[in-house]
């Protein structure tokens, strides 16, 4: 069977927390619903999180005059607390997150495998879009 070699986009952003609080509102579902969103008309009203090699997580993104949604899940392959996470989404593509001290501040980069339907550029300013909004809630709430 061929395997097909994909895109990997990267995207990053420091925040200004340290490591145990960026990783408790990174993985806690009660943080994931206020922040996982790529724009303010979108919303997550659910999300389930089991943050354990293993574990798996979902959580569903819905446009918030109900035209649209998504369910957004997957499988942890790989956890190390405050450090790392790794995992396959449900359409078998991987993502990888490391999470760096640095000082009082924690730096997040997150590298995913493209899909193949939306430009990459549209699809890295989705997933950034989302993480600005994990820098701004997580530093907000200080």
């Amino acid at each position: 069977m061929e395997t097909l070699e994909r895109k990997v986009i990267t995207i990053e952003t420091t925040i200004q927390a340290p490591v145990e609080k960026v990783w408790e509102y990174w993985q806690k579902p009660e943080h994931i619903t206020q922040w996982a969103t790529a724009s303010e008309d979108w919303h997550t009203p659910r999300a389930e999180n089991d943050l354990r090699t293993g574990g798996k997580f979902s959580s569903r993104m819905e446009a918030k005059d109900g035209s649209m949604g998504f369910d957004f899940g997957g499988t942890y392959d790989e956890v190390r607390p405050n450090e790392y996470i790794e995992y396959t989404m449900g359409d078998g593509r991987k993502v990888k997150v490391t999470f760096t001290p640095q000082g009082h501040a924690t730096r997040i980069v997150e590298s995913f495998e493209a899909e193949d339907t939306n430009p990459i550029e549209m699809q890295q300013g989705g997933w950034q879009s989302i993480l600005d909004n994990f820098k701004k809630y997580t530093e907000a709430k200080q």
